[in-house]
Formats: C-alpha cells, sequence, structure tokens
C-alpha cells in the first residue's frame, strides 16, 4: 500500500488525501479509490502478476489511440505491480439492470436501450482494436488457440465436472475435448478478443455512455466468444426474444466494421461458442465457489446451469457425442435448494458433519489462502528452504505432479525429511479433530512460485491423510487452478 501512496505522489505531487478500497470480484488485483485535496480521484491498482499489469498498460492506450472508452493510465512504477488509472465511477451496466434482473428478465425500454448500445460497440472493439496490434503484448498468450481452449476445458472438468459427483470416461472425455478445441479454432482468429466482456466490466457515465474495463486478458480470437460471454452472461437472465434482438443488433452492425459471415454460418459458430463459455464459466465458478468458497461465484452456478439446461432443451446438435451425454447427465442433477448455496454433493458435509479436511498449494507472492470456514485458518508450512527445481531450465514447465520433477525433490532426501515431520503433527491432528467431532482442517504448502516444492508436498500429504484415515480431502493447487476431492474411504469395509 505505501508504495502505491509513494506512485501517487511522485505522479500528483502531493499525498491522496483519502484512500478508499474498492471491493473485488474474481481477480488478485486490489482496486483503491484516491483523491487529491481538490477532489478529484483516480483508482490504484495493485497486481503482483506484472506481466498481466504490463498487458493492462498497453491495451489501454492502444485502445483509446482506436477511440475506444477504456480507462486511461497515468502512471505505473518502476517494477510495474501498481499502476493509477482514470476512475470510471462506481455505476456498471450490470448495476444498471438491476431492477430487470430482478423482474426475472422484464427489462424496461431504457435498460433494453443501454443493452442495444453496448452491443453496437463490440464490433468496433473487435474490428479496430485488433488494427496495428502487437499480439506479443497479451497475456497470457497472444492468440485464442487449441491450447487455451483444452486448458478451459479441463479446468472445466478438474473444478466443477469432478465435484459434481458424475462417473465418467476421461478418455472418451479428452477425445470429444480435442475434437471442440479444432472446431473452435478452425475459424482463424484476426479480431481483438476482450475475453471478459460482461456487464460487470462495462461502466456508464453520467449520460448511460459505455466504458470498458478489466480487457487484460484480450488476444487475437474469433467474433463469437466476446458475443456468446455477453449475452449468455449467467446471471443476466436475459429473455430469449431479447437476446435474438441483441444478437441480430450486433449482426447488423458488424456490417459496419467488417464482412459478415453468412447467417446460418454465424448462428451455428455462436452455439458452439455458448456452449463452451457455458463450460468455461462453471469451470472458474466450481474453483472460485466450491474451493475459494466466494459468494458471488456460488450464486451464478445456478443460472449458469440454466443455460446449459436450456441448450440441451433446445436439442442444439453438436458432433460430440460423449460429451453431449455427460453435459445431459450433469443438467439433470438436482436444483440445490438455497441453503446449499449452489453446493454439489461432495461439499455438504461442511460446517455439519464428519471431518474434512484441505489442502492448498500456493505462492507466497500471491498470499496465504484464505479460511473461509470461519475457523480461523489452519497450518502453513514453508517449503522454501528445501532446493528448488524451478531453478532449471527443463523443470520449468513442468509441476510438483511430473515424475521428473519428483525424481529431482526425492534424490537427495530433503524434501522426505520436511514431510515425514509434517505427517506425524497432520496425523496427530486428525485424529483429535475426528475424535472431538470438528469438520474443518486445514494445511497449506507455500513456495516462491506455487508450482513445485508446493505442488509436490500438497499432494503428498493430501493422498497421505485420506489413505491414513479415510476422510475427504479437498486438494487445491492454487497456482495451477487443479482441484480435485480424493473422496471419503470406509476402512471397515474393506477388511
Amino acid at each position: 500500500m505505501e508504495k502505491l501512496l509513494e506512485l501517487f505522489r511522485e505522479w500528483k505531487g502531493e499525498d491522496a488525501c483519502k484512500v478508499e478500497k474498492l471491493p473485488g470480484a474474481g481477480s488478485n488485483r486490489k482496486y483503491y479509490r484516491m483523491t487529491d485535496r481538490d477532489g478529484g480521484s483516480v483508482v490504484g491498482v495493485v497486481g503482483e502478476e506484472q506481466e498481466e499489469n504490463q498487458a493492462f498498460v498497453y491495451l489501454s492506450r492502444h485502445l483509446r489511440k482506436h477511440g475506444i472508452h477504456v480507462p486511461e493510465v497515468y502512471a505505473v512504477s518502476r517494477d510495474t505491480t501498481r499502476y493509477i488509472q482514470e476512475d470510471l465511477g462506481d455505476t456498471s451496466l450490470f448495476d444498471a439492470l438491476k431492477s430487470g434482473r430482478e423482474a426475472q428478465g422484464m427489462y424496461s425500454s431504457h435498460e433494453k436501450e443501454l443493452l442495444k448500445r453496448v452491443i453496437k460497440t463490440l464490433p468496433c472493439i473487435q474490428t479496430e482494436g485488433a488494427k496495428d496490434m502487437e499480439w506479443e503484448n497479451c497475456y497470457p498468450q497472444p492468440a485464442f488457440d487449441t491450447d487455451s481452449v483444452m486448458f478451459d476445458l479441463n479446468y472445466f472438468k478438474y473444478c466443477f465436472l469432478k465435484p459434481s459427483g458424475i462417473a465418467f470416461n476421461e478418455v472418451k472425455l479428452e477425445a470429444d475435448f480435442r475434437l471442440m478445441a479444432e472446431d473452435l479454432t478452425a475459424e482463424g482468429c484476426k479480431y481483438f478478443m476482450y475475453r471478459d466482456f460482461q456487464a460487470r466490466n462495462i461502466m456508464l457515465d453520467a449520460k448511460g455512455n459505455p466504458h470498458f474495463i478489466d480487457f487484460q486478458g484480450g488476444r487475437r480470437g474469433p467474433l463469437y466468444y466476446d458475443l456468446a460471454s455477453f449475452l449468455w452472461q449467467a446471471s443476466a437472465k436475459y429473455p430469449e426474444c431479447l437476446r435474438n434482438e441483441l444478437i441480430d443488433t450486433y449482426y447488423d452492425t458488424l456490417g459496419n466494421y467488417t464482412e459478415q459471415p453468412e447467417r446460418k454460418l454465424f448462428n451455428n459458430r455462436l452455439s458452439l461458442f455458448v456452449l463452451f463459455r457455458i463450460m468455461q464459466v462453471l469451470g472458474a465458478y466450481g474453483f472460485r465457489g466450491y474451493f475459494e468458497r466466494k459468494k458471488h461465484f456460488l450464486d451464478s452456478i445456478p443460472p449458469a446451469i440454466g443455460n446449459l439446461r436450456k441448450m440441451i432443451a433446445d436439442k442444439v446438435s453438436l458432433p460430440y457425442p460423449y460429451l453431449t451425454t455427460v453435459l445431459e447427465r450433469l443438467a439433470e442433477l438436482p436444483q440445490p435448494t438455497e441453503d446449499e448455496k449452489g453446493m454439489p454433493s461432495v461439499s455438504k458435509h461442511e460446517g455439519k458433519g464428519p471431518l474434512v479436511v484441505r489442502v492448498f498449494s500456493f505462492s507466497y507472492k500471491k498470499g496465504i489462502p484464505e479460511d473461509e470456514s470461519g475457523n480461523g485458518g489452519g497450518y502453513v508450512f514453508d517449503c522454501r528452504s528445501t532446493h528448488n527445481p524451478g531453478r532449471y531450465e527443463r523443470y520449468k514447465q513442468l509441476t510438483g505432479m511430473d515424475e521428473p520433477v519428483i525424481n529431482f525433490l526425492e534424490d537427495d532426501g530433503e524434501i522426505l525429511t520436511f514431510l515425514n515431520s509434517i505427517y506425524k503433527l497432520a496425523d496427530h491432528h486428525v485424529e483429535r479433530y475426528m475424535e472431538r467431532g470438528f469438520t474443518n482442517l486445514m494445511f497449506s504448502f507455500g513456495c516462491t512460485g506455487g508450482q513445485h516444492r508446493s505442488v509436490y508436498c500438497a499432494q503428498h500429504l493430501a493422498e497421505h491423510i485420506n489413505r491414513k484415515h479415510g476422510v475427504e480431502v479437498r486438494l487445491c493447487h492454487r497456482e495451477q487452478r487443479i482441484s480435485r476431492v480424493l473422496e471419503a474411504i470406509d476402512h471397515k469395509k474393506q477388511i
């Protein structure tokens, strides 16, 4: 915080008179409204991902150059972990549409006009934003490709599908995932893909004109992704007739900027991206909701499942038979009750059943994982005293779950000695917690990048506790965005 205040002082030539922390959402960035002595305000941003910050600064300057209304960046710290940007106020499009949402999609003429105004800007952002763009400045990658699609599909598999309790054949599902990735990227990518084009990231000025934020994940991509992201936002509750009207508005406006695809092809491609986007957000909601316990994301799961049910009910034809079968089974799961907050069956032990142990790996650069159980936290172990594979080029793309890294860590025995002492401590506390009827216990392992040593230790402790004590263990490799549930084992039945 002090470094942000120092940056403000260097830029403005005076101290900030008032600093107010703004509410965050899904990212790890922190936002502060900073006010000067004349009452003018800016937004200060703190983010530890330097490359992500650099991408935001570059994209802001590039998009502004092409007449797109994004916040101006006024100052950036030397290490790019802090920057100061234009304050666009507190009214998002999501806020402005509250009445329509609460009326279950009965949007007023004024709200519909706001939506049309926004949707007409999207072709401009996609086409004008792509002009003379230096794509290598995008983060974490320059283009929407099969690798990024597979990452998101596997995110859905590990963070949502597996916790749902549905059994599936991983080989068959992976085969359909690869076919889907090829189809999504088949048309080529020549536009600017905003990546997170949704109502919370669109700010409105006093005249209702839209301004755009949180585009740091933008990259070269297809037209359809952002349209699907906007119109099928889980909590928006746009009725089908309004959604179709907005699609028509987008399609007609697109002709002012580039050659339009043939309408039938356009509709078919859009349906494919809608399905992908639904799966993608369910993966994100699963991670942010089930494992990070953030209420906003838990609340978004039922409407996202509703979008999936609607696609299935409309019998949208997709050439992925096994994936379609799995999604149909997912859509048939019972609607969660209000008390369950959208949690699947694996999470119903929270606070009222047998012991559940949560094990995390994390990067100290991004902070210690929060304990959302309300118990104040658990054990945190620092792995940084052990030999670091991340210093060697051949291990930099691997994690503590990969065999070459495992062999490296185990060769000198240091990590094994470290873990053995933790096993003894963990065993004692698991047994005592079970005896006393406690329902939550948490262990976290941190290292520099949250990739090698902490992942190895968290993985091994989770498997040790599950195997020895038979309790359910929820394992989360936070920086890898990998989560899994090791289900409770009834040792009596194995005798």
